[in-house]
């Protein structure tokens, strides 16, 4: 049986051939070469693309660039010789630690240092109580590594005295590691020279992520392979005005010390060090003879007006958009930063608004209606619109009638002026005018709403509710009240606004707007620089006049305008020269909570306009009474140097003291 079961041996020929398929070879050839490609792609990434990375990384292993802050650049007023801001060099003492100090014999013999640098200040400066001792240096060294790494140094006391200096120099191999490093403090014209325009700096570790380009620093930091772009956190850095507006331009680049670094992240081997680079210098359109004279001018009404607390002014020239002068009273003493006693003037009040506080009424509204000082631009949309021409009348009775209720909406004092043309409502601040012969005239040729956007589209080519261009940070837009007040109906809002009481806009737009008046409808950008120059005092970039954009009307319309801006103001008494101005007095609130706001404009000469001058006082009272006479001043002080004739006043006055 079992003979039976047994199979028949196989021969040679009964074998099987497994012979296989050519789809089968086919598919492992082609995946033997996707394998070999992908290899090969890879091994290029790592060597071309990574390599670089890679190479870094290994190096950076044992060596540290420890950042040194740069030369921050100077800012300078207009004559390129008064500097604003600038940096002066200090020296700083800091301690390098090469040894692990977090055992007990390690930590005391870092102590032990502490105490002998508390004794070599204490004998170089007695009775200074201001100078560390052993304990707060010993804080400032950091020995368990709270906040830095073992190979960064440790700032120990900045500003040393000469003879602090002389002694650490000397006894140098006496105290290892510690060094005697430069670095540059940040000062500022001690007469507060448009402080708020310059700004101030603080460290760069103080900096809020409300400041975008300071935060997308600080999110692309681990990526930043240049050491001379590193910021370092103690590093000063720009936190307002032109000071943050040209960080960059300003900032310079790092220096940095290269040391090798063991496992355990302390020093080991020579320290090489690439010095900082200073940064660009800016020469400012602020001249301060100017400033001088605006500042000055408005703490002058300020002491004589009962209610004002707050004051700004802006001049403008008409042809190149450069600010001569941007005043914001009361300012502070950027040398002496406190935020506390500074919080509401540290920022400038001609380009961002502060809400008024009633609990705290030494902080006034920074932004206010502009009043009658939007009358030339009303006449001027009206004779555009073809609401009326420029010789009809109007029978001003001395007030207007909103609605079917018969409100009454009066002139000042109740004014009644008879038969007025579009020329001589300017001149008499009709508010009736305004209302009867634009707002409603606006309303019944394009309805509700395409009357408000037609309205609001006249403002923004002017300026006004939209960015002015100036090279400031946060400037403020305005508030459109006409737009966003949706508790008034369109007739209210259009007739309102047409004599100034809807809308509320900063210093600088009211400036740009005056300038446009005196130029006959080019919006020209303001500047605050106009040189940006290297370490060698080579011109980089020099900034030149911009046209913003232009309005189209008649000349005859702007002949008709320039004729009516004619108020009597007798702060310019005497003043030499044909110019145009209109007064304003913009009122908020009611009851006991009512306030007057001065307002006033300007441009001289009337015929070949050099300047533009646009001055708010808060709670000021009337314009002509309040803003005028500051206005005044600042005209005297452009005429002493540059000359409202192309001529500077101060320079004949010399000649005629050396004759």
């Amino acid at each position: 049986m079992f003979n039976r079961l047994r199979k028949k041996p196989m021969t040679e020929e009964d074998t099987p051939v497994n012979k296989p398929s050519t789809a089968r070879l086919n598919l492992f050839f082609f995946a033997a070469f996707v394998i070999f490609s992908i290899l090969i792609f890879r091994l290029a990434f790592v060597q071309f693309v990574e390599g670089p990375e890679l190479t870094y990384m290994e190096t950076s292993r044992n060596t540290k660039d420890i950042p040194l802050a740069p030369v921050r650049g100077p800012i300078y007023d207009a004559t390129g010789e008064v500097a604003l801001a600038y940096s002066e060099p200090v020296q700083s003492l800091y301690v390098l630690l090469y040894e692990d100090y977090r055992n007990d014999e390690r930590r005391q013999e870092a102590e032990e240092l502490a105490h002998d640098l508390a004794a070599v200040f204490k004998q170089f400066n007695p009775g200074d109580k201001e100078q560390p001792d052993a304990e707060e240096i010993i804080k400032r060294l950091d020995l368990d590594y709270q906040k830095t790494f073992g190979y960064v140094p440790r700032l120990v006391k900045s500003d040393l005295s000469t003879k602090e200096i002389a002694f650490f120099m000397e006894k140098k191999a006496e105290y290892p590691g510690v060094m005697v490093l430069e670095e540059n403090i940040r000062k500022y014209d001690p007469d507060g020279v448009a402080v708020q325009i310059v700004g101030y700096t603080r460290e760069f570790k103080r900096a809020p992520d409300s400041i975008a380009k300071y935060k997308a620093i600080r999110e692309g930091a681990s990526n930043q392979r240049d050491p001379g772009l590193v910021y370092h956190e103690e590093e000063k850095v720009g936190f307002d005005g032109l000071e943050l507006q040209y960080q960059e331009e300003l900032r310079g680049r790092s220096g940095y010390q290269s040391i090798d670094i063991d496992a355990r992240n302390l020093p080991d081997g020579t320290m090489l060090q690439t010095p900082p680079e200073k940064g660009y210098s800016l020469v400012s359109t602020i001249n301060k003879e100017i400033q001088m004279a605006a500042q000055e001018a408005i703490t002058d009404e300020l002491r004589r007006l009962p209610k004002a607390i707050t004051g700004y002014a802006v001049a403008m020239e008409v042809d190149t958009g450069n600010v001569v002068a941007m005043a914001s009273m009361p300012d502070y003493d950027p040398n002496d930063w406190d935020y506390n006693k500074i919080k509401f003037v540290f920022r400038n009040g001609t380009t961002e608004s502060f809400p008024p506080n009633d609990a705290k009424p030494s902080h006034a509204e920074s932004v206010v209606l502009l009043g009658s000082v939007i009358k030339p631009l009303s006449v001027l949309i009206g004779l555009k619109e073809g609401l009326f021409t420029a010789g009809q009348t109007y029978h001003d009775q001395g007030y207007a009638i909103l609605g079917k209720d018969g409100r009454q909406v009066r002139n000042s004092h109740s004014a009644y002026n008879g038969s007025i043309t579009a020329r001589r409502a300017i001149e008499k601040s009709s508010n009736a005018f305004m209302i009867d012969m634009v707002g409603k005239r606006l309303l019944n040729k394009y309805g509700s709403t395409k009357g408000v956007k037609v309205w609001d589209e006249h403002m923004k080519d002017f300026g006004l509710g939209v960015s002015t261009g100036i090279d400031l940070p946060k400037e403020y837009l305005g508030t459109l009240e006409y737009n966003n007040d949706e508790t008034e109906s369109a007739l209210t809002r259009l007739a309102f606004a047409s004599f100034g009481q809807q809308a509320k806009y900063t210093t600088m737009q009211l400036a740009q707007y005056t300038t446009m008046l005196a130029n006959k409808g080019k919006r020209m950008e303001p500047h605050l620089v106009k040189e940006i120059r290297d370490a060698d005092g080579n011109v980089v970039k020099e900034i030149k006049p911009k046209v913003l954009n232009e309005v189209d009307f008649a000349d005859a319309h702007w002949n008709e305008v320039h004729k009516g801006m004619v108020t009597k103001v007798s702060s310019f008494d005497g003043f030499p020269y044909d110019y145009a101005r209109k007064t304003g007095t913009s009122e908020q609130g009611t009851g006991p909570n009512k306030k007057e706001n001065g307002v006033f404009i300007a441009f001289a000469p009337r015929d070949n306009p050099k300047l533009a001058v646009a001055v708010v006082v808060p709670e000021g009272g009337f314009g002509s009474v309040s803003a005028s006479p500051i206005a005044r001043k600042i005209f005297d002080a452009y005429d002493e140097v540059y000359g409202l004739d192309g001529t500077p006043k101060g320079k004949k006055d010399e000649a005629k003291d050396k004759e």
